[in-house]
């Protein structure tokens, strides 16, 4: 069904239902696709996200990259969350927060971050629905909805009610950093298949009298029914070696360091660490310790990006038009209390308080405790 919204007091049929939605480009990559796609992107009179956003479809089948990516985004999901006015919880909200429509719009705003931008369109009814607007279709530069995700005739977002754009005109996301390692993590893994493949099982070699024709035949029928492990038959007056570089890396390490260290740069591109990902011979309680709060303080920042969303005036608007009660209130997560960081903070506040009065909401809100009523 098409929605029909009115712009410029003309009906305009919107949005998903209009566009042509091409299939994903599942083609081989590399990295020269990447920096293609990465400069047309970027371009100044005609930039295209398209074939770098199919880039990031393929690259997204990485396997670390899609779990340390999950692991960020179910950081926030598993917050508690509510809405408040003046500092009291609205319970009349309780039942959106658990739904799982606004837990997709909570993974739709932090998949943002990986994108550079995202859009709904709200499905006017009774209920909370959205429809996620392809990214490819979204052209923030020209601010509109595109028909074709090549295209650049489409539908201005910017006057239509129901529906929610988010991100920064020239952010093209944090995927465009891991990209290329999983690219090279790619061609990596087939290199190490293809040495497995050759290396992984003994080579025969069988020799021969150059003259003697019939025990040549003899033995070939006698190696290809014995199986596909590589064979090679050699007259025996030849001189025949297998150079393998097995004297170097005859245990795939070096492989295997290669597919590591990619693996370590796409943890530190999005959980700012490696530690609370993978461990490794040198890890220590200190170090995994110093990881931990990496990575809790891009959580923390996670949730200021998710809650100065969910705030945005387009949101509480959509979501008013639904009949909730969101005048005058916004969204904010529980404050999760660290008691070791609590008791060191108590021990420097109480010292500064010795010396300058210290207002009594900053205890309230630093240590959690709830004001009287």
């Amino acid at each position: 069904m098409a929605i029909n919204v009115k712009q410029n007091n003309q009906k305009v049929e919107l949005v998903v239902n209009e566009l042509n939605v091409r299939s994903v480009d599942r083609t081989r990559k590399d990295i020269a696709t990447w920096r293609q796609a990465h400069i047309t992107a970027e371009s100044v009179y005609n930039p295209n996200r398209s074939r770098l956003y199919d880039l990031y479809a393929d690259v997204l089948l990485d396997g670390h990259l899609s779990g340390i990516i999950a692991k960020r985004i179910d950081a926030i999901l598993n917050k508690p969350l509510h809405f408040e006015k003046d500092g009291i919880k609205v319970t009349q909200m309780e039942d959106l927060i658990n739904s799982s429509v606004f837990r997709d719009i909570l993974c739709i705003i932090m998949q943002t971050q990986l994108w550079g931008i995202s859009g709904l369109e709200f499905i006017p009814g009774a209920n909370l629905a959205t429809r996620e607007i392809p990214r490819k279709h979204i052209k923030p530069n020209l601010g509109i909805i595109a028909f074709e995700q090549t295209g650049n005739d489409g539908i201005p977002y910017a006057p239509l009610e129901n529906v929610w754009i988010m991100g920064n005109t020239d952010d093209l996301g944090i995927l465009l950093k891991c990209a290329p390692y999983a690219l090279y993590k790619k061609g990596g893994l087939a290199d190490w298949s293809e040495y497995i493949e050759i290396f992984g099982q003994p080579v025969r070699v069988i020799k021969y009298d150059a003259y003697d024709e019939q025990t040549k035949v003899e033995l070939k029928r006698i190696l290809d029914e014995s199986g596909s492990s590589l064979s090679i038959m050699i007259p025996r007056q030849a001189d025949f070696e297998i150079k393998d570089g097995k004297q170097t890396n005859g245990d795939g390490r070096l492989q295997l360091q290669f597919v590591k260290a990619l693996n370590d740069e796409m943890s530190v591109i999005i959980l700012g660490n490696t530690e609370t990902s993978t461990s490794n011979d040198y890890s220590g309680y200190a170090q995994a310790k110093i990881h931990m709060e990496e990575q809790h303080e891009i959580t923390l920042s996670d949730l200021a990006y998710v809650t100065n969303t969910l705030n945005q005036p387009k949101f509480l608007q959509i979501l008013a038009s639904y009949g909730y009660p969101v005048a005058g209130g916004r969204f904010s997560f529980v404050k999760n209390l660290d008691l070791q960081y609590l008791k060191e903070r108590m021990g420097i506040d109480m010292q500064v308080a010795k010396m300058v009065p210290v207002n009594e909401e900053y205890w309230y809100n630093t240590y959690g405790i709830p004001m009287p009523g």
